[in-house]
């Protein structure tokens, strides 16, 4: 098997609704997504000869989810009063509303997901919400 392994980072702020902790407090990650792509073979022609995919490519699609989430509020969807985010809007602040409360575990299997609708065989994605501590997943 042959596993291709790239990373991007993303900085955002989330808060963990209903949570008794310090993380029920609106606070920041600097989140760093690490996706791996596998196949049992290379390809044997064309452009792609010799590789499990382009890495360009695995590159860019990856950046682009990171960069999709960076410098926004995370929020997931109805923990915030309907006053709250509209007063947040009003001052023009960016909020990515998800269906699942925003921990790393979440958005391990998220990005999986995204990935895979994007035509890879993902064999997992880890995701660091501080640099000793990752949630993985994987299928």
């Amino acid at each position: 098997m042959y596993i291709l392994k790239t990373e991007q980072s993303f900085d955002s702020a989330h808060f963990l609704a209903g949570y008794e902790g310090k993380c029920r407090n609106l606070h920041g990650h600097r989140w760093k997504i690490e996706a791996e792509v596998w196949a049992d073979e290379l390809h044997k022609t064309g452009q792609l000869k010799g590789m499990v995919t382009d890495f360009g490519d695995f590159k860019q699609d990856l950046l682009e989810i990171a960069d999709f989430y960076d410098h926004a509020l995370i929020a997931e969807e109805g923990t915030l009063k309907p006053e709250t985010a509209k007063a947040l809007e009003s001052e023009n602040f960016r909020i990515i509303w998800v269906p699942f409360r925003p921990t790393a575990e979440n958005f391990a299997k998220h990005f999986y997901n995204m990935l895979k609708e994007k035509g890879y065989q993902v064999y997992g994605v880890s995701v660091y919400e501080t640099p000793n501590n990752c949630a993985r997943y994987c299928e």
